[in-house]
């Protein structure tokens, strides 16, 4: 079987890169007392220079410049300034190839470095075990390994040792994921997941139901999803068995079990078949928790606006006769001002501009019109309650909600409500919680009557929605509302880490030491602020008595750049997208690192197949809809495409190829050297 391929040829390039930095140049290029009294022990300037390449090359990156390259131009200037050498006597070095040999064997006892043997080779393996269980990229892992070689002075071996050693830590790493993730199943949950892949003669498998997107924002939505919680429950799945494993690595495998037919997955061998279905579960899971929650918080916002909308319209409707009434009510008030001035009957006075009986007849409609529900939507709310309570019941069934003490009252109302459900009573019972209730709400839930039902449910979920963004209410098993504590490291293992020091944090780990540091860095530029502000040398700002002033940023776009744009964009051919990726392709190559699966040397046989798939991922319009609008396109055939060549490191692959090859062109640099990105500034490696 073909080896595993763990590095692009980019990333193995980089292994035996020296950076661009000159202060780990100079570090690197530090001679000794000790370092320069062994080199001068060498006849000849050549000699002498390659000697003293080879131990810094030995010392710092770990491994030699090959016999046919030139080292790095910043190392051979750096070492000839030491050595008072010329620099072009480089290519005078190791004429003899047994020279360098013979070098090479001195400088390993002089540093005491040993050969990657097999025995060590495993104890790496070792120490990569525990980082390659939390992830699978290639990179970090040799990254790591690089680290430990230097860290036990370790001869860095060769590029293909360090992708076996890789491959076979990954390996096993895949191996224990499986295992740890199968392992607490038992016969009877095996045959749940293995029913999940028939489907009987429905179109779709029990798994594909499970995974379908919510849909529409309505109610019934929110039953189905319910439906697939329940149907997930019902599988009873030991507690806890998605946290066996990294997150990382739980994600990986439930992204690329979705992606595949449930005859793709069960062509797998029954471990890896299992595993990637508790994944595929596991994430479903908190998935469709997250989407009931959003999918309520939607319905219950839609209910929110149709209420204002209605409230607007009836203002708008009561308008005219609210500007009628105001008219009418002025011309009454001025009649009892003149009847006052000039000592007349105001009852008499009235009924010349009003006859009594109308007079009352319009007050009786300005009381209708100067209700509260003319005013404020909430009173309109419950006009919709039938939309609420078709799946509220069950919805709170289905989640398991927690709460922190802040938000206890509203954990003992969502009780309160779940109970009024459960037993199908009419009025909310007086001992209910109401301390969460808001004042612009008190009105409406609690009436002289009692506790008003419908309000009452009303508030509760509403509440439930803000708390449940704030965080002080959490839902078992989701993703988007999770307890924070599951964000942090477990108390047991955060103490056993800082006992160890093994936390590897860039800060220290000892508080008053870290706040006494962080508050001295912060007085000193604040005081370097105040500074430059009263000397006014602040870049574009100007601070003052009267506050800060920004400089607003000048327009560096000419205004002739947009009709000059459209002129060249009406010149432009209008090919389809998928003739542009191919183009693209015969530029870079980037569709070779979309390899199979099971066997990194199979790519797919129709390349316009390929990229069809991909633009499919790329616009978010999905398999079955890009299947409809290609002509000739099956959705099995692109499933197929998806499922074994289109994974995470296939698309980080070749979006690395795609950088690089920008990278090459002049025009690139004018957005920089793509060392961060344009849109906040944060690093993403890319290439």
């Amino acid at each position: 079987m073909p080896r595993r391929q763990i590095l692009t040829s980019e990333e193995k390039e980089c292994l035996r890169i020296v950076p661009d930095d000159d202060i780990l140049l100079t570090r690197m290029c530090f001679l000794s007392e000790q370092d320069l009294a062994l080199i001068n022990k060498h006849r000849g300037s050549a000699n002498r220079l390659g000697f003293a390449v080879l131990l810094c090359y030995l010392r710092g990156p770990g491994f030699t410049p090959d016999k046919n390259s030139s080292p790095h131009d910043g190392v051979i200037s750096r070492l000839t300034d030491w050595l008072k050498i010329q620099p072009d006597l480089w290519h005078e070095y190791a004429v003899r190839e047994e020279t360098r040999w013979e070098h090479l064997a001195e400088l390993y006892r002089y540093l005491r470095l040993s050969p990657f043997s097999r025995s060590l080779q495993k104890t790496c393996i070792r120490h990569l075990y525990p980082h390659a269980m939390r992830t699978d990229k290639g990179w970090l892992l040799a990254e790591e390994m690089l680290s430990w070689l230097h860290n036990n002075n370790v001869i860095f071996p060769s590029i293909d040792v360090v992708e076996r050693t890789l491959a076979e830590t990954m390996t096993l790493a895949d191996r224990m994921v499986f295992s740890a993730l199968t392992a607490p199943l038992a016969p009877q949950h095996k045959t749940a997941l293995d029913s999940l892949l028939s489907s009987g003669d429905e179109p779709l498998s029990r798994l594909k139901w499970l995974l379908q997107p919510p849909g529409k924002i309505n109610g019934k939505n929110v039953l189905q999803h319910i439906d697939r919680l329940n149907v997930i429950a019902g599988l009873a799945l030991p507690e806890g068995i998605e946290i066996s494993v990294h997150q990382n690595r739980l994600l990986k495998l439930a992204r690329e079990g979705r992606k595949m037919s449930s005859r793709d997955l069960i062509k797998f061998s029954d471990t890896r078949r299992y595993a990637t279905l508790v994944c595929i579960i596991a994430e479903a899971r908190a998935t469709l928790t997250d989407e009931i929650i959003e999918l309520h918080e939607r319905i219950l916002g839609s209910l929110f606006s149709k209420a204002k909308r209605k409230q607007a319209e009836r203002l708008q409707q009561t308008g005219k006769l609210i500007q009628s009434k105001l008219r009418q009510y002025i011309t009454v008030g001025q009649a009892l001002l003149m009847a006052r001035e000039y000592g007349k009957d105001p009852w008499a006075a009235i009924e010349d501009v009003l006859p009594w009986p109308e007079f009352i007849t319009s007050l009786e409609e300005t009381q209708l019109l100067a209700r509260k529900g003319n005013f404020e939507p909430l009173h309109l709310i419950t006009e919709k309650y039938s939309t609420l309570r078709k799946y509220a019941p069950r919805m709170l069934s289905a989640l398991e909600f927690r709460a922190a003490s802040a938000a206890m009252p509203l954990s003992d109302a969502l009780d309160t409500v779940r109970e009024i459900y459960h037993k199908k009573l009419r009025k909310v019972p007086p001992s209910a919680p109401v301390k969460f209730i808001p004042e612009s709400w008190k009105k409406l839930v609690i009436t002289p009557s009692g506790i008003d039902r419908r309000y009452y449910e009303f508030c509760v979920l509403n509440e439930l929605k803000g708390a449940l963004r704030s965080g002080d209410i959490w839902v078992k098993g989701s993703h988007r509302y999770r307890n924070f504590d599951d964000y942090l490291i477990p108390p047991d293992g955060f103490e056993k880490a800082l006992k160890d020091q093994l936390l590897q944090l860039a800060v220290p780990t000892d508080y008053q030491e870290y706040i006494n540091t962080r508050m001295t860095l912060l007085a000193s530029r604040l005081e370097e602020v105040n500074a430059m502000a009263i000397a006014g040398d602040l870049p574009d700002v100007d601070i003052s008595d009267k506050g800060v002033k920004v400089t607003p940023l000048d327009n560096s776009v000419p205004s002739a750049v947009s009709p000059f744009a459209e002129l060249v964009y009406s010149m432009l051919p209008h090919p389809k997208i998928t003739e542009i990726l191919d183009e693209v392709d015969s530029w870079t190559g980037f569709t070779r690192h979309f390899t199979h699966l099971k066997n990194n040397h199979v790519k797919p046989k129709d390349k316009k197949l390929l990229l069809t798939t991909i633009l499919a991922d790329g616009i978010n319009l999905g398999l079955t809809k890009m299947a409809e609008s290609c002509p000739g396109t099956t959705k099995a055939s692109l499933e197929g495409v998806q499922a074994w060549y289109i994974r995470d490191e296939t698309y980080a692959a070749a979006l690395a190829e795609l950088v690089n090859a920008q990278k090459k062109y002049p025009l690139s640099a004018f957005w920089g050297d793509g060392t961060t990105s344009s849109s906040d500034g944060q690093n993403f490696r890319v290439g």
